[in-house]
């Protein structure tokens, strides 16, 4: 398993919370596109109550808004990503979200914003063009949608000293008729250049349930989630005929497992459990977007609570970090780490970065009760100390519940006795192994 260095960079991250999220993308989902962000502003008592059309009929009282919004994201260190209503919404009601939060004083919209409570402006960066057009979105063409993002994109501007990083909806997985589609109509008017970022979704869906499947089904929900692999490269490969220069990055601001419903919860809610192979699913998109550090700009799992391949699962004021929160805080070493190129065994998924002395390899063995040999090669250093962090379980339906918290989390750090420029190792069975080296 030898390592070269490359010169991909990954961005330096705000280190102020325990996951220290570089970004955090909102409304999101199908709920952005009937989502008026006024709603969202002023006094919680009264803010309208609206009808939400995609969770079920609920009655959503617009408690979270805006500046909620902003005050959670500057509480994690996390950056904002606002995903805009193009569906039922306006250019006119977009643009004026962006000068309510970007633009610093003197006109209407952004002294409201003082009004409210925000003296200083929010200086959102990014911001989404709609979200799924394809589908819930509005039911867009291709070409319509690009038609639509070019109406809409031509007045968001940045309303103050904030750039702004504007984000076209792109297709439903590795679709790539939509993306071939879309540019192709958008290269119509070559003088327009106000697209920044282009966002597809992955879902990798399910096999089983959430929390009984077969041995079969665990291999083929995993193997589903090393796809997005394909749709990384084959959606950069596209991109870069419109757009050789790369001045538009790729993005997937949604992805993760999507369960059938649970018994007994509402299926519009989409809760649903996480076990050691949904920590698998995202140990294994993780390291594939380390590996493709030059092809793919930013990624958002698509849910963060109670919602899907959640981090955190909520009840009754109590909170368990799931199997993907602790994949998450594995993977930490990652931020901020230079990416670095890896040749391994194809049943090992496996990501490597530096930062200063410091080799981190993640490795995901998804063969269950075969423990995986290997021999780590690394060209040019050698490793003085190496400290092992596992996460696994015999059981491969193993998860965490309100009665048991903490029945599924990594074992303690252990060194190794392990030195040089090259050693053997093994790698547990339905495992995630994070090897930590620092090199001479």
């Amino acid at each position: 398993m030898p390592c070269r260095r490359c010169t991909r960079k990954r961005r330096h991250l705000h280190p102020r919370r325990p996951l220290r999220p570089p970004i955090l993308r909102w409304p999101g989902g199908c709920f952005a596109d009937d989502y008026h962000w006024q709603d969202g502003i002023g006094p919680r008592e009264s803010r309208p109550r609206r009808v939400n059309l995609h969770w079920g009929g609920v009655v959503e009282p617009n408690h979270f808004g805006t500046h909620e919004f902003i005050q959670f994201c500057r509480a994690i260190g996390a950056h904002p990503y606002i995903s805009g209503n193009v569906g039922s919404g306006s250019p006119r009601e977009l643009r004026d979200w962006v000068e309510y939060c970007n633009h610093p004083s003197g006109s209407t919209l952004s002294d409201l914003r003082r009004q409210n409570g925000a003296e200083q402006p929010f200086n959102v960066q990014f911001w989404g063009v709609g979200n799924e057009p394809w589908g819930c979105g509005g039911h867009f063409t291709p070409e319509d949608y690009a038609k639509e993002y070019r109406r809409f994109a031509t007045y968001l501007r940045g309303f103050g000293d904030t750039p702004l990083h504007l984000i076209a909806a792109g297709p439903d997985g590795n679709d790539l008729e939509w993306t071939h589609c879309f540019f192709d109509e958008l290269k119509n008017y070559p003088d327009f250049s106000r697209i920044h970022g282009f966002a597809a979704h992955y879902y990798c869906g399910t096999a089983g349930t959430a929390t009984e499947y077969s041995e079969e089904q665990w291999y083929e929900l995993l193997q589903k989630a090393a796809k997005i692999e394909e749709l990384i490269c084959r959606q950069r490969d596209l991109m870069d005929e419109f757009d050789p220069q790369r001045k538009i990055s790729l993005v997937i601001d949604e992805w993760g497992t999507w369960h059938p419903p649970t018994p007994g919860r509402n299926p519009q809610f989409l809760w649903q459990q996480n076990t050691l192979r949904d920590a698998l699913v995202a140990a294994i998109t993780l390291n594939i977007f380390n590996r493709h550090a030059d092809k793919i700009a930013m990624a958002n799992i698509a849910q963060t609570l109670n919602v899907l391949q959640a981090l955190l699962l909520t009840e009754n004021g109590k909170v368990i970090r799931t199997p993907t929160y602790h994949v998450y805080d594995l993977y930490k070493n990652h931020q901020g780490a230079r990416s670095i190129r890896v040749e391994s065994d194809p049943d090992l998924n496996v990501s490597v970065s530096l930062k200063n002395t410091t080799l981190t390899l993640t490795a995901v063995n998804t063969k269950i009760s075969r423990p995986m040999e290997a021999q780590i090669n690394l060209r040019g250093a050698s490793a003085i100390l190496v400290r092992q962090t596992l996460l696994t379980d015999p059981d491969i339906h193993a998860h965490n519940t309100f009665d048991q918290p903490t029945r599924l989390i990594p074992q303690e750090p252990r060194v190794l006795p392990l030195r040089g420029d090259s050693f053997p190792f093994t790698f547990p069975a339905q495992s995630l192994t994070r090897l930590e080296m620092s090199l001479a």
